[in-house]
């Protein structure tokens, strides 16, 4: 019982830390904040759309995965200023990736709308 308590404040510790993870990037990153309402209106047009569950989830789903690329892109470019401010090529091509991949996760969420209202 002691151990099943014991991962269940664990648990609980990793909640609290990612929900602050979350809440310092919503307060520091505007691209976050526009990626929040860019879903919240794709959300509402995919309730107001006549999609089945799959198709709802499916583009629900992707924009969680774009805010996600987008706490890991944060992420990247935190840990690289942490290390360095000097301007490197190495550093610019770490950021231009996380940035990419938000971008091809945006990309994806937009096929995937594209192809729901064309089918």
């Amino acid at each position: 019982m002691k151990l099943v308590l014991l991962e269940w404040a664990r648990f609980v510790n990793r909640c609290i830390w990612s929900w602050q993870g979350v809440a310092e990037i919503w307060r520091t990153e505007a691209s976050f904040r526009t990626w929040v309402l860019i879903n919240l209106i794709s959300a509402i047009f995919a309730v107001m759309v006549d999609l089945t569950g799959a198709e709802r989830a499916l583009i629900l789903s992707l924009g969680v995965l774009i805010l996600a690329m987008e706490l890991m892109n944060s992420a990247i470019e935190r840990a690289i200023d942490y290390i360095s401010e000097d301007i490197h090529p190495l550093a610019k091509a770490a950021k231009d990736a996380g940035s990419a991949a938000v971008a091809v996760t945006a990309v994806g969420g937009g096929i995937a709308w594209l192809v729901i209202l064309i089918g």
